[in-house]
Protein backbone atom coordinates (compact mmCIF):
# COMPACT_ATOMS: atom_id res chain seq x y z
CA UNK A 1 0.00 0.00 0.00
CA UNK A 2 1.69 3.16 -0.90
CA UNK A 3 1.22 6.60 1.17
CA UNK A 4 -1.10 8.02 -1.20
CA UNK A 5 -3.71 5.38 -1.44
CA UNK A 6 -3.36 5.56 2.64
CA UNK A 7 -4.16 9.03 2.93
CA UNK A 8 -6.88 8.91 -0.39
CA UNK A 9 -8.29 5.43 1.48
CA UNK A 10 -8.23 7.48 5.16
CA UNK A 11 -10.32 10.43 3.68
CA UNK A 12 -12.85 8.06 1.95
CA UNK A 13 -13.41 5.90 5.33
CA UNK A 14 -14.13 9.52 7.10
CA UNK A 15 -16.75 10.14 4.31
CA UNK A 16 -18.64 6.88 4.48
CA UNK A 17 -19.08 7.46 8.34
CA UNK A 18 -21.28 10.48 7.47
CA UNK A 19 -23.83 7.74 6.56
CA UNK A 20 -24.11 6.13 9.81
CA UNK A 21 -27.33 5.80 10.83
CA UNK A 22 -28.88 7.26 7.77
CA UNK A 23 -28.73 4.41 4.99
CA UNK A 24 -29.71 1.05 6.54
CA UNK A 25 -30.23 -1.68 4.97
CA UNK A 26 -27.50 -0.24 2.73
CA UNK A 27 -23.78 0.05 3.66
CA UNK A 28 -22.24 3.56 4.67
CA UNK A 29 -19.75 3.95 2.03
CA UNK A 30 -17.59 6.90 0.58
CA UNK A 31 -15.29 7.10 -2.64
CA UNK A 32 -12.76 9.53 -3.63
CA UNK A 33 -12.21 10.39 -7.14
CA UNK A 34 -8.48 11.27 -7.39
CA UNK A 35 -6.88 12.39 -10.82
CA UNK A 36 -3.32 13.67 -11.13
CA UNK A 37 -2.76 13.81 -7.53
CA UNK A 38 -5.89 16.18 -7.33
CA UNK A 39 -9.58 15.23 -5.53
CA UNK A 40 -11.83 15.63 -7.91
CA UNK A 41 -14.95 13.99 -6.48
CA UNK A 42 -15.94 13.06 -3.02
CA UNK A 43 -19.21 11.26 -1.90
CA UNK A 44 -21.12 8.80 0.74
CA UNK A 45 -24.25 7.37 0.65
CA UNK A 46 -27.28 9.44 1.16
CA UNK A 47 -30.16 8.62 3.69
CA UNK A 48 -32.43 5.72 2.84
CA UNK A 49 -29.62 4.21 0.96
CA UNK A 50 -29.17 6.18 -2.38
CA UNK A 51 -27.70 7.56 -4.29
CA UNK A 52 -24.28 5.59 -4.03
CA UNK A 53 -21.04 7.17 -2.59
CA UNK A 54 -19.72 6.13 -6.08
CA UNK A 55 -22.61 7.89 -8.00
CA UNK A 56 -22.19 10.91 -6.28
CA UNK A 57 -17.97 11.66 -6.35
CA UNK A 58 -18.78 10.80 -9.88
CA UNK A 59 -21.15 13.40 -10.34
CA UNK A 60 -18.91 15.79 -8.68
CA UNK A 61 -15.83 15.11 -11.05
CA UNK A 62 -17.75 15.12 -13.97
CA UNK A 63 -14.74 14.56 -17.19
CA UNK A 64 -12.53 15.06 -14.49
CA UNK A 65 -13.02 11.41 -13.45
CA UNK A 66 -11.41 10.27 -17.49
CA UNK A 67 -8.06 8.41 -15.74
CA UNK A 68 -8.57 8.73 -12.15
CA UNK A 69 -8.60 6.30 -9.52
CA UNK A 70 -11.50 5.68 -7.30
CA UNK A 71 -10.99 5.25 -3.95
CA UNK A 72 -14.03 3.09 -2.15
CA UNK A 73 -14.39 1.60 1.06
CA UNK A 74 -16.32 -1.35 -0.25
CA UNK A 75 -16.47 -3.23 -3.60
CA UNK A 76 -19.09 -1.44 -6.06
CA UNK A 77 -22.06 -3.06 -6.26
CA UNK A 78 -22.38 -5.22 -9.42
CA UNK A 79 -26.46 -5.89 -9.51
CA UNK A 80 -29.24 -3.94 -10.67
CA UNK A 81 -31.41 -2.16 -7.56
CA UNK A 82 -33.10 0.63 -7.70
CA UNK A 83 -30.14 2.21 -9.46
CA UNK A 84 -27.66 1.06 -11.72
CA UNK A 85 -24.66 -1.10 -10.70
CA UNK A 86 -21.71 1.30 -9.20
CA UNK A 87 -19.03 -0.85 -11.31
CA UNK A 88 -20.85 -0.19 -14.57
CA UNK A 89 -20.58 4.08 -13.51
CA UNK A 90 -16.96 4.02 -12.75
CA UNK A 91 -16.53 2.13 -16.34
CA UNK A 92 -18.78 4.51 -18.08
CA UNK A 93 -17.23 7.79 -16.75
CA UNK A 94 -13.42 6.31 -17.63
CA UNK A 95 -11.77 5.55 -14.20
CA UNK A 96 -8.56 3.59 -15.17
CA UNK A 97 -7.97 2.26 -11.58
CA UNK A 98 -10.60 1.75 -8.51
CA UNK A 99 -9.25 0.82 -5.07
CA UNK A 100 -11.50 -0.78 -2.73
CA UNK A 101 -10.63 -1.68 0.93
CA UNK A 102 -13.59 -4.92 0.63
CA UNK A 103 -15.25 -7.51 -0.94
CA UNK A 104 -18.80 -6.97 -0.64
CA UNK A 105 -19.82 -10.05 0.98
CA UNK A 106 -23.49 -9.97 -0.26
CA UNK A 107 -24.32 -12.53 -2.52
CA UNK A 108 -25.81 -10.13 -4.80
CA UNK A 109 -22.27 -8.68 -5.26
CA UNK A 110 -19.26 -10.83 -3.88
CA UNK A 111 -16.59 -10.56 -5.96
CA UNK A 112 -18.60 -9.70 -9.12
CA UNK A 113 -17.82 -5.40 -9.20
CA UNK A 114 -14.36 -6.38 -9.01
CA UNK A 115 -14.56 -8.52 -11.68
CA UNK A 116 -16.73 -6.52 -14.03
CA UNK A 117 -14.12 -3.67 -13.28
CA UNK A 118 -11.21 -6.23 -14.49
CA UNK A 119 -12.76 -7.47 -17.58
CA UNK A 120 -13.17 -3.93 -18.81
CA UNK A 121 -9.78 -2.81 -17.99
CA UNK A 122 -9.32 -0.92 -14.95
CA UNK A 123 -6.93 -1.78 -12.67
CA UNK A 124 -8.32 -3.26 -9.02
CA UNK A 125 -6.54 -3.10 -6.36
CA UNK A 126 -8.25 -4.22 -3.10
CA UNK A 127 -7.36 -5.30 0.53
CA UNK A 128 -6.74 -1.24 1.64
CA UNK A 129 -7.17 -0.43 5.02
CA UNK A 130 -9.10 -3.61 5.21
CA UNK A 131 -9.11 -3.74 9.05
CA UNK A 132 -10.42 -0.10 9.63
CA UNK A 133 -13.16 -0.93 7.10
CA UNK A 134 -13.98 -4.28 8.44
CA UNK A 135 -14.38 -1.94 11.86
CA UNK A 136 -16.78 0.89 10.06
CA UNK A 137 -18.63 -1.39 8.34
CA UNK A 138 -19.27 -3.92 11.49
CA UNK A 139 -23.10 -3.25 11.52
CA UNK A 140 -23.91 -4.14 7.62
CA UNK A 141 -21.30 -6.71 7.62
CA UNK A 142 -23.03 -8.15 10.74
CA UNK A 143 -26.11 -8.12 9.04
CA UNK A 144 -24.68 -10.26 5.90
CA UNK A 145 -22.71 -12.48 7.78
CA UNK A 146 -24.48 -13.22 10.87
CA UNK A 147 -28.45 -12.27 10.30
CA UNK A 148 -28.09 -9.88 12.63
CA UNK A 149 -27.46 -6.38 13.29
CA UNK A 150 -24.44 -5.04 15.28
CA UNK A 151 -25.72 -4.87 18.94
CA UNK A 152 -24.33 -1.99 21.11
CA UNK A 153 -25.17 -2.01 24.72
CA UNK A 154 -25.02 1.59 26.41
CA UNK A 155 -25.02 2.21 30.89
CA UNK A 156 -24.90 5.34 32.18
CA UNK A 157 -23.57 3.95 35.80
CA UNK A 158 -22.27 5.15 38.88
CA UNK A 159 -18.81 4.45 39.82
CA UNK A 160 -19.74 1.12 41.62
CA UNK A 161 -21.61 0.45 38.19
CA UNK A 162 -25.27 0.78 39.45
CA UNK A 163 -27.60 2.58 37.73
CA UNK A 164 -30.54 3.70 40.53
CA UNK A 165 -31.27 3.77 44.03
CA UNK A 166 -33.28 0.93 45.76
CA UNK A 167 -36.37 3.54 45.38
CA UNK A 168 -35.63 3.85 41.81
CA UNK A 169 -34.21 7.69 41.64
CA UNK A 170 -31.53 7.78 38.68
CA UNK A 171 -31.93 11.74 37.39
CA UNK A 172 -29.46 12.13 37.28
CA UNK A 173 -26.18 9.87 37.50
CA UNK A 174 -23.72 11.50 34.99
CA UNK A 175 -23.79 14.84 33.81
CA UNK A 176 -25.48 16.94 30.88
CA UNK A 177 -22.73 16.26 29.03
CA UNK A 178 -22.84 12.71 28.76
CA UNK A 179 -26.45 12.88 28.08
CA UNK A 180 -25.79 14.86 25.11
CA UNK A 181 -23.13 12.43 24.09
CA UNK A 182 -25.88 10.05 24.26
CA UNK A 183 -28.04 11.74 21.86
CA UNK A 184 -25.30 11.65 19.32
CA UNK A 185 -24.50 8.14 19.92
CA UNK A 186 -28.08 7.67 18.88
CA UNK A 187 -28.09 9.29 15.51
CA UNK A 188 -25.18 7.26 14.46
CA UNK A 189 -27.21 3.71 15.28
CA UNK A 190 -30.24 2.72 12.97
CA UNK A 191 -32.58 1.81 16.13
CA UNK A 192 -32.69 2.83 19.81
CA UNK A 193 -33.43 -1.08 21.74
CA UNK A 194 -34.84 -0.62 25.36
CA UNK A 195 -36.97 -3.44 26.75
CA UNK A 196 -40.25 -3.88 28.46
CA UNK A 197 -39.27 -3.44 32.01
CA UNK A 198 -37.43 0.29 30.81
CA UNK A 199 -40.41 1.32 29.33
CA UNK A 200 -43.10 0.69 31.73
CA UNK A 201 -40.81 2.53 34.62
CA UNK A 202 -39.86 5.69 32.41
CA UNK A 203 -42.82 5.20 29.42
CA UNK A 204 -39.52 6.91 27.53
CA UNK A 205 -39.82 8.85 24.02
CA UNK A 206 -36.74 7.33 22.68
CA UNK A 207 -36.25 10.28 20.02
CA UNK A 208 -33.46 12.60 19.33
CA UNK A 209 -33.51 15.84 21.39
CA UNK A 210 -32.16 19.18 20.52
CA UNK A 211 -31.21 18.21 16.67
CA UNK A 212 -33.22 16.51 13.72
CA UNK A 213 -31.79 13.89 12.22
CA UNK A 214 -31.76 12.99 8.59
CA UNK A 215 -33.12 9.71 9.26
CA UNK A 216 -35.19 9.21 12.66
CA UNK A 217 -33.04 5.79 14.44
CA UNK A 218 -36.36 3.59 14.63
CA UNK A 219 -37.29 2.85 18.44
CA UNK A 220 -37.45 -0.84 19.30
CA UNK A 221 -39.31 -1.93 22.44
CA UNK A 222 -39.18 -5.53 23.46
CA UNK A 223 -42.29 -6.50 25.33
CA UNK A 224 -43.49 -10.03 25.81
CA UNK A 225 -47.18 -8.94 26.66
CA UNK A 226 -46.84 -6.12 25.30
CA UNK A 227 -48.02 -4.62 28.36
CA UNK A 228 -46.71 -0.90 28.10
CA UNK A 229 -47.67 2.45 29.26
CA UNK A 230 -49.89 4.27 27.17
CA UNK A 231 -48.53 8.28 27.80
CA UNK A 232 -45.50 9.28 26.48
CA UNK A 233 -44.70 6.13 24.00
CA UNK A 234 -47.92 6.13 22.39
CA UNK A 235 -48.44 9.98 22.06
CA UNK A 236 -45.09 9.97 19.94
CA UNK A 237 -45.86 7.95 17.15
CA UNK A 238 -45.50 10.62 14.37
CA UNK A 239 -42.23 11.91 15.45
CA UNK A 240 -40.34 8.59 14.65
CA UNK A 241 -41.06 5.02 13.96
CA UNK A 242 -42.07 2.38 16.57
CA UNK A 243 -41.53 -1.57 16.65
CA UNK A 244 -43.03 -3.51 18.87
CA UNK A 245 -41.38 -6.72 19.38
CA UNK A 246 -43.83 -9.02 21.26
CA UNK A 247 -44.79 -12.90 21.73
CA UNK A 248 -47.48 -15.19 20.91
CA UNK A 249 -49.38 -14.06 24.33
CA UNK A 250 -49.48 -10.59 24.08
CA UNK A 251 -53.28 -9.65 24.60
CA UNK A 252 -55.22 -9.10 21.01
CA UNK A 253 -56.18 -5.76 22.30
CA UNK A 254 -52.93 -4.73 23.10
CA UNK A 255 -51.88 -5.26 19.36
CA UNK A 256 -54.71 -3.91 18.04
CA UNK A 257 -54.39 -0.87 19.85
CA UNK A 258 -50.50 0.06 18.89
CA UNK A 259 -51.11 -1.11 15.89
CA UNK A 260 -54.08 1.27 15.35
CA UNK A 261 -51.60 4.39 16.26
CA UNK A 262 -49.06 2.91 13.60
CA UNK A 263 -46.58 1.01 15.68
CA UNK A 264 -45.06 -2.05 13.69
CA UNK A 265 -45.46 -5.44 15.57
CA UNK A 266 -43.02 -8.31 15.55
CA UNK A 267 -43.98 -11.56 16.78
CA UNK A 268 -41.20 -13.02 18.34
CA UNK A 269 -40.91 -16.48 20.30
CA UNK A 270 -40.47 -16.34 23.65
CA UNK A 271 -37.97 -18.55 26.00
CA UNK A 272 -38.50 -19.65 29.93
CA UNK A 273 -35.12 -19.99 31.39
CA UNK A 274 -36.29 -19.99 35.34
CA UNK A 275 -34.37 -16.48 35.38
CA UNK A 276 -35.55 -15.12 32.44
CA UNK A 277 -39.23 -14.94 30.74
CA UNK A 278 -38.92 -12.98 28.09
CA UNK A 279 -38.51 -12.71 24.56
CA UNK A 280 -35.70 -15.39 22.86
CA UNK A 281 -32.91 -12.49 22.29
CA UNK A 282 -31.66 -14.49 19.40
CA UNK A 283 -34.92 -14.40 17.16
CA UNK A 284 -35.44 -10.47 18.50
CA UNK A 285 -32.01 -10.08 16.61
CA UNK A 286 -32.51 -11.73 14.01
CA UNK A 287 -36.03 -10.16 13.22
CA UNK A 288 -34.21 -7.01 13.64
CA UNK A 289 -31.92 -7.94 10.88
CA UNK A 290 -34.51 -9.47 8.22
CA UNK A 291 -35.87 -6.13 8.65
CA UNK A 292 -32.65 -4.43 7.49
CA UNK A 293 -31.18 -2.64 10.50
CA UNK A 294 -27.85 -3.24 10.60
CA UNK A 295 -26.76 -1.43 14.12
CA UNK A 296 -28.60 -1.18 17.51
CA UNK A 297 -27.83 1.27 20.35
CA UNK A 298 -29.65 -0.62 23.48
CA UNK A 299 -30.26 1.38 26.51
CA UNK A 300 -31.27 -1.65 28.84
CA UNK A 301 -32.64 -2.47 31.51
CA UNK A 302 -31.15 -4.68 33.72
CA UNK A 303 -32.24 -7.96 33.44
CA UNK A 304 -33.12 -7.36 28.94
CA UNK A 305 -29.36 -6.84 28.84
CA UNK A 306 -28.24 -9.08 30.83
CA UNK A 307 -30.73 -11.78 28.57
CA UNK A 308 -28.56 -10.20 25.65
CA UNK A 309 -25.36 -10.59 27.27
CA UNK A 310 -25.75 -14.04 28.25
CA UNK A 311 -26.78 -14.75 24.95
CA UNK A 312 -23.32 -13.42 23.43
CA UNK A 313 -24.99 -11.03 21.07
CA UNK A 314 -23.40 -8.17 22.35
CA UNK A 315 -21.13 -6.37 20.42
CA UNK A 316 -19.85 -3.66 22.07
CA UNK A 317 -20.19 -1.95 25.67
CA UNK A 318 -20.44 1.86 25.83
CA UNK A 319 -20.10 2.79 29.30
CA UNK A 320 -21.02 6.77 30.90
CA UNK A 321 -19.34 6.61 34.25
CA UNK A 322 -19.40 9.14 36.97
CA UNK A 323 -17.80 10.12 40.11
CA UNK A 324 -20.80 8.94 42.50
CA UNK A 325 -20.80 5.47 44.70
CA UNK A 326 -24.54 4.11 45.09
CA UNK A 327 -23.87 1.02 47.40
CA UNK A 328 -24.87 -2.23 47.40
CA UNK A 329 -28.18 -1.88 47.79
CA UNK A 330 -28.60 0.23 44.73
CA UNK A 331 -29.88 -1.45 41.31
CA UNK A 332 -27.19 -3.02 38.92
CA UNK A 333 -26.71 -1.77 35.19
CA UNK A 334 -27.08 -5.38 34.34
CA UNK A 335 -29.29 -7.78 35.71
CA UNK A 336 -28.01 -11.65 36.74
CA UNK A 337 -26.44 -13.65 34.47
CA UNK A 338 -26.30 -16.88 36.47
CA UNK A 339 -22.50 -17.62 36.29
CA UNK A 340 -20.92 -19.87 38.47
CA UNK A 341 -17.00 -19.41 37.58
CA UNK A 342 -15.10 -16.55 36.29
CA UNK A 343 -13.85 -17.64 32.72
CA UNK A 344 -17.61 -17.61 31.85
CA UNK A 345 -17.57 -13.99 32.09
CA UNK A 346 -18.39 -12.01 29.06
CA UNK A 347 -15.21 -10.24 28.03
CA UNK A 348 -14.42 -7.39 26.21
CA UNK A 349 -10.74 -5.24 25.35
CA UNK A 350 -10.95 -1.68 25.94
CA UNK A 351 -11.37 0.44 22.46
CA UNK A 352 -11.11 4.05 23.58
CA UNK A 353 -11.18 5.92 26.54
CA UNK A 354 -12.34 9.93 26.79
CA UNK A 355 -13.55 12.75 29.55
CA UNK A 356 -17.04 13.79 28.68
CA UNK A 357 -17.14 16.69 31.76
CA UNK A 358 -17.33 15.59 34.54
CA UNK A 359 -18.17 11.61 33.50
CA UNK A 360 -15.78 9.11 31.35
CA UNK A 361 -16.84 7.56 28.39
CA UNK A 362 -15.78 3.89 27.67
CA UNK A 363 -16.18 1.92 24.68
CA UNK A 364 -15.20 -1.81 24.79
CA UNK A 365 -15.32 -4.25 21.83
CA UNK A 366 -16.00 -7.79 22.54
CA UNK A 367 -12.57 -9.92 23.08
Amino acid sequence: MSEADGRFMRLALGLAGRGLGNVWPNPAVGCVIVNGGRIVGRGWTQPGGRPHAERRALDQAGPAARGATAYVTLEPCAHHGKTPPCAEALIAAGVVRVVSALEDPDPRVSGRGHAMLRAAGIAVETGVLAAEARAAQAGFLSRIERGRPWLALKLGASFDGRIALANGESQWITGPQARAQVQALRARFDAVLVGGGTARADDPLLTLRHFKPLRAPVRVVASRRLDLPRGRLAGSLGQAPLWLLHGAEAPGEARAFWAGLGAELIEVAGRDTGRDTGLDPVALLAALGARGLTRVFCEGGGQFAASLMAAGLVDELIGFTAGVVLGGDARPGIGDLGLTRLAEAPRYRLDSLQPIGPDVLARWLRA
